[in-house]
Protein backbone atom coordinates (compact mmCIF):
# COMPACT_ATOMS: atom_id res chain seq x y z
CA UNK A 1 0.00 0.00 0.00
CA UNK A 2 1.20 3.84 -0.65
CA UNK A 3 -0.06 6.92 0.68
CA UNK A 4 0.30 8.70 -2.95
CA UNK A 5 -2.53 8.82 -5.82
CA UNK A 6 -1.93 6.07 -8.08
CA UNK A 7 -1.13 5.74 -12.25
CA UNK A 8 -2.56 2.42 -13.15
CA UNK A 9 -0.53 0.74 -16.10
CA UNK A 10 -2.72 -1.67 -18.76
CA UNK A 11 -1.90 -5.79 -18.44
CA UNK A 12 1.66 -5.97 -19.69
CA UNK A 13 2.65 -2.51 -19.84
CA UNK A 14 5.02 -2.56 -17.13
CA UNK A 15 8.41 -4.18 -18.84
CA UNK A 16 10.07 -0.88 -19.52
CA UNK A 17 9.09 0.39 -16.27
CA UNK A 18 10.69 -3.21 -14.58
CA UNK A 19 13.70 -2.28 -16.80
CA UNK A 20 13.66 0.76 -15.04
CA UNK A 21 13.08 3.20 -17.76
CA UNK A 22 11.81 6.60 -16.23
CA UNK A 23 9.32 7.42 -18.95
CA UNK A 24 5.41 6.58 -18.63
CA UNK A 25 3.83 7.86 -21.74
CA UNK A 26 0.35 7.76 -21.51
CA UNK A 27 -0.95 5.07 -24.14
CA UNK A 28 0.84 2.68 -20.86
CA UNK A 29 -1.95 3.80 -18.73
CA UNK A 30 -5.09 2.27 -17.68
CA UNK A 31 -6.13 5.05 -15.41
CA UNK A 32 -4.75 8.39 -13.47
CA UNK A 33 -5.78 10.43 -11.16
CA UNK A 34 -8.01 13.51 -11.04
CA UNK A 35 -4.90 15.38 -9.84
CA UNK A 36 -2.75 18.55 -11.29
CA UNK A 37 0.33 19.05 -12.61
CA UNK A 38 3.44 17.96 -11.07
CA UNK A 39 1.88 16.00 -8.29
CA UNK A 40 4.08 13.01 -6.86
CA UNK A 41 2.21 9.47 -7.71
CA UNK A 42 2.87 5.77 -7.11
CA UNK A 43 2.73 3.93 -10.28
CA UNK A 44 0.91 0.31 -10.15
CA UNK A 45 0.75 -2.13 -12.64
CA UNK A 46 -2.37 -4.29 -13.50
CA UNK A 47 -1.19 -7.15 -10.66
CA UNK A 48 -1.00 -4.61 -8.11
CA UNK A 49 2.09 -3.90 -7.68
CA UNK A 50 3.78 -0.55 -6.55
CA UNK A 51 6.43 -0.07 -9.24
CA UNK A 52 8.00 3.08 -8.17
CA UNK A 53 7.15 6.77 -7.54
CA UNK A 54 7.05 10.02 -9.83
CA UNK A 55 6.28 13.61 -10.91
CA UNK A 56 2.49 13.31 -12.78
CA UNK A 57 1.30 15.55 -15.82
CA UNK A 58 -1.44 14.53 -17.15
CA UNK A 59 -1.06 16.94 -20.25
CA UNK A 60 1.96 15.49 -21.29
CA UNK A 61 2.44 12.54 -23.67
CA UNK A 62 4.77 11.30 -20.30
CA UNK A 63 2.52 11.27 -18.08
CA UNK A 64 4.67 10.31 -15.19
CA UNK A 65 8.37 10.52 -15.00
CA UNK A 66 9.64 8.45 -11.87
CA UNK A 67 12.75 9.42 -9.80
CA UNK A 68 11.90 6.27 -7.41
CA UNK A 69 12.24 2.59 -8.17
CA UNK A 70 10.60 0.35 -5.40
CA UNK A 71 13.40 -2.30 -5.92
CA UNK A 72 16.04 0.60 -4.33
CA UNK A 73 14.20 1.65 -1.35
CA UNK A 74 13.60 -0.41 1.92
CA UNK A 75 10.35 -2.10 1.83
CA UNK A 76 9.68 -2.26 5.06
CA UNK A 77 9.01 1.61 5.98
CA UNK A 78 6.44 3.70 3.42
CA UNK A 79 8.36 5.97 0.82
CA UNK A 80 8.26 9.68 1.36
CA UNK A 81 9.55 11.95 -0.67
CA UNK A 82 10.20 14.53 1.11
CA UNK A 83 12.89 16.99 2.00
CA UNK A 84 15.80 14.86 3.41
CA UNK A 85 14.90 12.67 0.10
CA UNK A 86 15.76 15.44 -2.08
CA UNK A 87 18.37 15.94 -0.54
CA UNK A 88 20.26 12.96 -0.63
CA UNK A 89 19.59 12.48 -3.95
CA UNK A 90 21.76 16.21 -4.41
CA UNK A 91 24.33 14.82 -2.15
CA UNK A 92 24.58 11.37 -4.33
CA UNK A 93 25.14 13.49 -7.25
CA UNK A 94 27.60 15.79 -5.34
CA UNK A 95 29.27 13.20 -4.15
CA UNK A 96 30.29 11.92 -7.67
CA UNK A 97 31.67 15.07 -9.17
CA UNK A 98 33.16 15.60 -5.83
CA UNK A 99 35.29 12.11 -6.07
CA UNK A 100 35.95 12.43 -9.48
CA UNK A 101 36.06 15.92 -10.99
CA UNK A 102 36.65 18.48 -9.02
CA UNK A 103 39.89 19.82 -7.75
CA UNK A 104 41.96 22.72 -7.55
CA UNK A 105 41.98 23.82 -11.28
CA UNK A 106 38.25 23.39 -12.12
CA UNK A 107 34.96 24.81 -10.02
CA UNK A 108 32.43 24.75 -13.17
CA UNK A 109 30.65 21.70 -13.50
CA UNK A 110 26.96 20.23 -14.12
CA UNK A 111 25.84 19.29 -9.96
CA UNK A 112 22.34 17.54 -11.38
CA UNK A 113 21.58 15.88 -14.64
CA UNK A 114 18.42 15.31 -15.00
CA UNK A 115 17.79 11.34 -16.00
CA UNK A 116 21.43 11.17 -15.35
CA UNK A 117 21.43 11.76 -11.82
CA UNK A 118 17.88 10.18 -11.08
CA UNK A 119 16.19 12.97 -10.92
CA UNK A 120 14.01 13.59 -13.51
CA UNK A 121 13.46 17.11 -14.58
CA UNK A 122 15.86 19.05 -12.89
CA UNK A 123 19.28 20.14 -14.10
CA UNK A 124 21.45 22.82 -12.11
CA UNK A 125 25.45 24.07 -13.23
CA UNK A 126 27.69 25.39 -10.84
CA UNK A 127 29.82 28.10 -11.59
CA UNK A 128 31.76 28.59 -8.64
CA UNK A 129 29.45 29.84 -6.17
CA UNK A 130 26.70 30.39 -8.41
CA UNK A 131 24.00 27.56 -8.65
CA UNK A 132 22.06 27.70 -12.38
CA UNK A 133 19.13 25.88 -11.79
CA UNK A 134 16.89 24.77 -14.98
CA UNK A 135 13.63 23.35 -13.81
CA UNK A 136 11.58 21.73 -16.29
CA UNK A 137 8.64 20.11 -15.52
CA UNK A 138 6.04 20.93 -13.04
CA UNK A 139 7.02 18.66 -10.42
CA UNK A 140 10.14 19.91 -10.33
CA UNK A 141 9.00 23.26 -9.29
CA UNK A 142 6.65 22.14 -6.57
CA UNK A 143 9.55 20.97 -4.76
CA UNK A 144 11.79 24.17 -5.41
CA UNK A 145 12.56 25.03 -1.85
CA UNK A 146 13.84 21.47 -1.49
CA UNK A 147 15.95 21.60 -4.22
CA UNK A 148 17.70 24.50 -3.59
CA UNK A 149 18.04 24.23 0.20
CA UNK A 150 19.95 20.86 -0.88
CA UNK A 151 22.39 23.06 -2.84
CA UNK A 152 22.64 25.39 -0.21
CA UNK A 153 23.24 22.49 2.07
CA UNK A 154 26.73 21.29 -0.22
CA UNK A 155 27.83 25.13 0.53
CA UNK A 156 26.99 26.84 -3.24
CA UNK A 157 25.70 30.24 -2.04
CA UNK A 158 24.19 31.80 -4.82
CA UNK A 159 21.05 30.48 -6.79
CA UNK A 160 19.51 31.48 -10.24
CA UNK A 161 16.66 30.39 -11.61
CA UNK A 162 16.57 29.62 -15.41
CA UNK A 163 13.14 29.17 -16.77
CA UNK A 164 13.17 28.94 -20.71
CA UNK A 165 10.40 30.82 -22.34
CA UNK A 166 9.04 27.15 -23.79
CA UNK A 167 9.20 25.45 -20.37
CA UNK A 168 6.85 27.62 -19.26
CA UNK A 169 4.62 27.62 -22.13
CA UNK A 170 4.80 23.68 -21.72
CA UNK A 171 4.30 22.91 -18.06
CA UNK A 172 3.22 26.19 -16.92
CA UNK A 173 5.93 26.67 -14.65
CA UNK A 174 6.71 30.75 -13.39
CA UNK A 175 8.98 32.44 -10.83
CA UNK A 176 5.67 33.38 -8.62
CA UNK A 177 4.73 29.84 -7.38
CA UNK A 178 8.11 29.08 -6.72
CA UNK A 179 8.51 32.57 -4.85
CA UNK A 180 5.44 31.36 -2.76
CA UNK A 181 7.14 28.57 -1.42
CA UNK A 182 9.09 31.11 0.36
CA UNK A 183 11.91 30.54 -1.64
CA UNK A 184 14.79 32.24 0.55
CA UNK A 185 18.69 31.89 0.78
CA UNK A 186 19.57 33.22 3.50
CA UNK A 187 18.64 36.39 5.37
CA UNK A 188 18.34 39.11 3.71
CA UNK A 189 19.01 36.96 0.07
CA UNK A 190 16.03 36.02 -1.87
CA UNK A 191 14.84 36.15 -5.71
CA UNK A 192 17.97 35.85 -7.80
CA UNK A 193 20.21 37.51 -5.61
CA UNK A 194 23.55 36.55 -7.26
CA UNK A 195 26.97 38.06 -7.97
CA UNK A 196 27.01 40.77 -10.31
CA UNK A 197 27.69 39.07 -13.78
CA UNK A 198 29.81 38.13 -15.60
CA UNK A 199 31.20 35.39 -12.65
CA UNK A 200 34.61 34.05 -13.40
CA UNK A 201 35.27 30.54 -13.02
CA UNK A 202 38.45 27.92 -13.63
CA UNK A 203 38.50 25.19 -15.84
CA UNK A 204 41.63 22.96 -15.93
CA UNK A 205 43.47 25.82 -14.64
CA UNK A 206 42.48 28.20 -17.94
CA UNK A 207 40.18 31.06 -16.75
CA UNK A 208 36.66 32.39 -18.09
CA UNK A 209 33.69 34.99 -17.77
CA UNK A 210 30.23 33.62 -17.58
CA UNK A 211 27.15 35.51 -17.63
CA UNK A 212 24.96 33.17 -16.05
CA UNK A 213 21.96 35.28 -16.72
CA UNK A 214 22.17 36.42 -19.86
CA UNK A 215 24.45 33.81 -21.42
CA UNK A 216 23.12 31.16 -23.78
CA UNK A 217 21.92 27.99 -21.89
CA UNK A 218 22.83 28.07 -18.17
CA UNK A 219 25.77 30.78 -19.20
CA UNK A 220 28.60 28.11 -20.52
CA UNK A 221 28.83 24.73 -22.12
CA UNK A 222 30.51 22.58 -19.61
CA UNK A 223 30.03 19.45 -21.60
CA UNK A 224 32.60 20.43 -23.79
CA UNK A 225 35.38 20.49 -20.97
CA UNK A 226 37.37 17.13 -22.21
CA UNK A 227 36.76 17.62 -25.48
CA UNK A 228 38.27 21.04 -25.82
CA UNK A 229 41.32 19.38 -23.63
CA UNK A 230 41.43 17.02 -26.12
CA UNK A 231 41.88 20.29 -28.85
CA UNK A 232 44.52 21.76 -26.74
CA UNK A 233 46.70 18.30 -27.38
CA UNK A 234 46.78 18.65 -30.88
CA UNK A 235 46.84 22.29 -31.58
CA UNK A 236 50.62 22.78 -30.90
CA UNK A 237 51.68 24.71 -34.12
CA UNK A 238 48.54 24.63 -35.86
CA UNK A 239 45.53 27.37 -37.48
CA UNK A 240 42.54 26.61 -35.63
CA UNK A 241 39.66 27.57 -36.67
CA UNK A 242 36.42 27.51 -33.89
CA UNK A 243 33.32 27.51 -35.96
CA UNK A 244 30.44 28.34 -33.69
CA UNK A 245 32.85 29.55 -31.25
CA UNK A 246 30.21 31.05 -28.82
CA UNK A 247 32.81 32.67 -26.32
CA UNK A 248 35.52 31.02 -26.95
CA UNK A 249 36.15 28.10 -24.93
CA UNK A 250 37.78 26.00 -27.26
CA UNK A 251 39.96 29.09 -28.91
CA UNK A 252 41.33 29.58 -25.23
CA UNK A 253 42.76 26.01 -25.38
CA UNK A 254 43.57 26.00 -28.80
CA UNK A 255 45.90 28.84 -27.31
CA UNK A 256 46.95 27.28 -24.26
CA UNK A 257 48.17 24.60 -26.29
CA UNK A 258 50.40 26.25 -28.54
CA UNK A 259 48.51 27.25 -31.69
CA UNK A 260 50.07 29.67 -34.80
CA UNK A 261 47.14 31.42 -35.41
CA UNK A 262 43.08 30.46 -33.62
CA UNK A 263 39.84 32.33 -35.69
CA UNK A 264 36.97 32.19 -33.70
CA UNK A 265 33.45 32.77 -35.73
CA UNK A 266 30.22 33.50 -34.20
CA UNK A 267 27.41 35.12 -35.80
CA UNK A 268 26.77 37.04 -32.41
CA UNK A 269 29.05 40.28 -32.23
CA UNK A 270 28.61 39.67 -28.20
CA UNK A 271 29.94 36.01 -28.33
CA UNK A 272 33.22 37.18 -30.01
CA UNK A 273 33.65 40.28 -28.19
CA UNK A 274 33.69 37.58 -24.52
CA UNK A 275 35.80 35.30 -26.96
CA UNK A 276 38.25 38.45 -27.08
CA UNK A 277 37.98 38.92 -23.62
CA UNK A 278 38.33 35.24 -22.54
CA UNK A 279 41.70 34.99 -24.55
CA UNK A 280 42.47 38.61 -22.96
CA UNK A 281 41.87 37.03 -19.38
CA UNK A 282 44.70 33.87 -19.91
CA UNK A 283 47.03 35.14 -22.31
CA UNK A 284 46.84 39.07 -21.90
CA UNK A 285 50.28 38.82 -20.38
CA UNK A 286 51.62 36.90 -23.81
CA UNK A 287 52.76 38.91 -27.01
CA UNK A 288 51.42 35.71 -29.24
CA UNK A 289 47.75 35.98 -27.70
CA UNK A 290 47.76 39.55 -28.99
CA UNK A 291 48.98 37.96 -32.51
CA UNK A 292 47.49 34.93 -33.21
CA UNK A 293 43.78 35.19 -32.55
CA UNK A 294 40.82 36.96 -34.26
CA UNK A 295 36.96 37.07 -33.43
CA UNK A 296 34.82 37.23 -36.37
CA UNK A 297 31.08 37.85 -36.20
CA UNK A 298 29.54 35.72 -39.05
CA UNK A 299 27.54 33.27 -40.36
CA UNK A 300 29.61 29.85 -40.05
CA UNK A 301 28.18 28.56 -43.07
CA UNK A 302 28.84 31.84 -45.14
CA UNK A 303 32.67 31.70 -43.31
CA UNK A 304 33.25 28.35 -44.27
CA UNK A 305 32.04 28.85 -48.19
CA UNK A 306 34.18 32.43 -48.32
CA UNK A 307 37.24 30.40 -47.45
CA UNK A 308 39.90 29.70 -50.70
CA UNK A 309 40.42 26.35 -51.16
CA UNK A 310 43.59 26.40 -53.88
CA UNK A 311 46.46 25.81 -51.02
CA UNK A 312 48.40 26.91 -54.06
CA UNK A 313 47.23 30.22 -53.99
CA UNK A 314 46.18 31.13 -50.56
CA UNK A 315 47.85 28.43 -48.43
CA UNK A 316 47.22 31.35 -45.39
CA UNK A 317 43.58 30.90 -45.47
CA UNK A 318 43.62 27.01 -44.80
CA UNK A 319 43.19 25.38 -41.32
CA UNK A 320 45.03 21.99 -40.00
CA UNK A 321 42.21 22.24 -37.55
CA UNK A 322 38.40 23.14 -38.45
CA UNK A 323 35.90 22.85 -34.88
CA UNK A 324 32.20 22.68 -35.80
CA UNK A 325 30.39 22.84 -32.32
CA UNK A 326 26.67 23.90 -33.55
CA UNK A 327 23.56 24.76 -31.58
CA UNK A 328 20.89 22.14 -31.88
CA UNK A 329 19.73 21.88 -35.51
CA UNK A 330 16.77 19.50 -34.54
CA UNK A 331 14.94 20.03 -31.05
CA UNK A 332 12.42 17.03 -32.38
CA UNK A 333 11.48 14.66 -34.65
CA UNK A 334 9.58 16.59 -36.84
CA UNK A 335 12.74 18.71 -37.86
CA UNK A 336 14.80 15.68 -38.05
CA UNK A 337 14.87 16.32 -42.05
CA UNK A 338 16.09 19.98 -42.00
CA UNK A 339 18.28 19.15 -39.39
CA UNK A 340 20.10 16.93 -41.15
CA UNK A 341 20.34 18.64 -44.20
CA UNK A 342 22.31 20.71 -42.32
CA UNK A 343 24.53 18.33 -40.60
CA UNK A 344 25.49 17.11 -43.75
CA UNK A 345 25.76 20.92 -45.49
CA UNK A 346 28.05 22.01 -42.22
CA UNK A 347 30.26 18.90 -42.49
CA UNK A 348 30.69 18.82 -46.36
CA UNK A 349 32.32 22.26 -45.80
CA UNK A 350 34.16 21.56 -42.96
CA UNK A 351 35.90 18.44 -45.36
CA UNK A 352 36.34 20.40 -48.16
CA UNK A 353 38.11 23.66 -46.62
CA UNK A 354 40.52 21.56 -43.66
CA UNK A 355 43.94 21.04 -45.06
CA UNK A 356 45.23 17.53 -46.18
CA UNK A 357 45.86 15.87 -43.16
CA UNK A 358 44.11 17.69 -41.37
CA UNK A 359 41.64 17.13 -38.45
CA UNK A 360 37.97 17.85 -38.58
CA UNK A 361 36.05 18.19 -34.65
CA UNK A 362 32.81 17.86 -35.12
CA UNK A 363 29.49 17.57 -33.05
CA UNK A 364 25.76 17.54 -32.61
CA UNK A 365 23.80 18.32 -29.35
CA UNK A 366 20.43 17.54 -30.46
CA UNK A 367 18.72 14.39 -28.72
CA UNK A 368 16.67 13.67 -31.53
CA UNK A 369 19.76 13.12 -33.31
CA UNK A 370 21.03 9.59 -32.47
CA UNK A 371 24.50 8.53 -32.49
CA UNK A 372 24.05 6.08 -35.54
CA UNK A 373 22.10 9.17 -37.91
CA UNK A 374 24.93 11.49 -37.12
CA UNK A 375 27.75 8.87 -37.91
CA UNK A 376 25.47 8.28 -41.16
CA UNK A 377 24.91 12.22 -42.01
CA UNK A 378 28.69 12.56 -41.60
CA UNK A 379 29.50 9.97 -43.88
CA UNK A 380 27.21 11.28 -46.52
CA UNK A 381 28.88 14.45 -46.30
CA UNK A 382 32.49 12.90 -46.59
CA UNK A 383 31.00 11.34 -49.58
CA UNK A 384 29.88 14.67 -51.01
CA UNK A 385 33.00 16.15 -50.10
CA UNK A 386 34.94 13.75 -51.92
CA UNK A 387 37.45 13.62 -49.72
CA UNK A 388 39.50 10.72 -47.37
CA UNK A 389 37.97 10.88 -44.07
CA UNK A 390 38.74 8.43 -41.27
CA UNK A 391 37.39 8.41 -37.44
CA UNK A 392 40.26 8.77 -34.90
CA UNK A 393 38.27 9.45 -32.09
CA UNK A 394 34.38 9.23 -30.80
CA UNK A 395 33.84 12.02 -28.13
CA UNK A 396 30.81 12.01 -25.68
CA UNK A 397 29.67 14.18 -22.81
CA UNK A 398 31.72 13.96 -19.22
CA UNK A 399 30.99 12.32 -16.55
CA UNK A 400 29.18 15.01 -15.03
CA UNK A 401 26.69 15.05 -17.66
CA UNK A 402 26.40 11.01 -16.82
CA UNK A 403 24.05 8.60 -19.19
CA UNK A 404 21.63 6.64 -16.69
CA UNK A 405 22.11 3.39 -18.51
CA UNK A 406 18.06 2.57 -18.44
CA UNK A 407 17.72 6.26 -20.20
CA UNK A 408 19.49 6.13 -23.42
CA UNK A 409 18.06 8.86 -24.29
CA UNK A 410 20.41 11.15 -22.11
CA UNK A 411 23.50 10.73 -24.54
CA UNK A 412 22.58 13.97 -26.34
CA UNK A 413 25.98 14.70 -27.03
CA UNK A 414 27.67 12.83 -29.87
CA UNK A 415 30.75 13.89 -31.30
CA UNK A 416 33.89 12.43 -33.70
CA UNK A 417 37.46 13.29 -34.72
CA UNK A 418 38.07 12.91 -38.26
CA UNK A 419 41.39 12.88 -40.34
CA UNK A 420 40.77 14.38 -43.59
CA UNK A 421 43.30 13.61 -46.44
Amino acid sequence: MTSYPIVLLKKGREKSILNQHPWIFSGAVQKMPNLPNGEIVAVQDAGGRILGYGFFDPNSQITCRIFEFTRFHDKKTEFIADEAYFHQKIKNAYNLRENYLLNSSTNAYRLLHAEGDFFSGVIVDIYDTVASVQLLTKGTERIAKHIFSGIRAIGIEHIYLHIKESTKNIEGLGEDAIIKQGWQLEEGQTKNDIPLMPVQILENNLKFKVDVVNGQKTGFFIDQRENRELVKQYSKDKSVLNCFGYTGGFSVYAIDGGAKKVVSVDISKDATDEANQNVALNFNSLMRANNNHEAIAQDCFEYLKGLDTNLETNEEEQFDIIILDPPAFSKNKRSLPKASRGYINLNELGFKKVKSGGLVFTFSCSGSVSKDLFRKLVFTAAAEAGRKVRIVHQLTQPLDHPINIYHPEGEYLKGLVLQVE
